[in-house]
């Protein structure tokens, strides 16, 4: 997946991973900057396999991986310079966090506590209260935490 991600950024096409055409790294990221800008649960695109963080179960559905872990790797392997490709990441370029807008004392808190702030369902109070009624639960689990936190 990576290697794919940077492409564009190795051909010369893109500066940065995030801003290339067609790829998934640059869906992923328009999304967090959105739920980052909104204060809301970062989701994923539908089409694209998610991922599901480090689950303890043999076999997540979704890749085993966090997100943010891939956004960093890729960011990471991108500032490489190799003597067979023509583009690389420029260090000149702020990290990843910081070019989509995303604080990272938030984002730090929000991975350190995530599971004991939220038990179940996650994301804005229009979207857990959506998901709830589609559900047919007759309560909304989690909004007070969500609000506090995501919006």
């Amino acid at each position: 997946m990576a290697y794919v991600d940077l492409n564009p950024v190795r051909a010369g096409i893109a500066k940065i991973p995030e801003q290339s055409d067609y790829t998934a790294i640059a869906e992923r990221s328009e999304q967090m900057k959105r739920a980052a800008s909104s204060k809301g649960q970062a989701t994923q695109p539908a089409h694209l396999l998610p991922f599901a963080g480090n689950p303890r179960a043999a076999m997540p559905e979704g890749l085993p991986f966090r997100l943010i872990d891939y956004l960093e790797l890729v960011d990471w392997t991108g500032r490489a310079i190799l003597e067979n490709k023509r583009g690389y990441i420029p260090k000149d370029q702020p990290p990843v966090l910081e070019r989509l807008q995303i604080d990272p004392k938030h984002w730090l808190y929000m991975a350190q506590h995530f599971e004991s702030q939220f038990k179940g369902l996650v994301g804005t109070a229009y979207t857990l209260k959506a998901a709830c009624q589609t559900l047919g639960y007759r309560r909304t689990p989690n909004l007070s935490a969500c609000q506090r936190l995501l919006t």
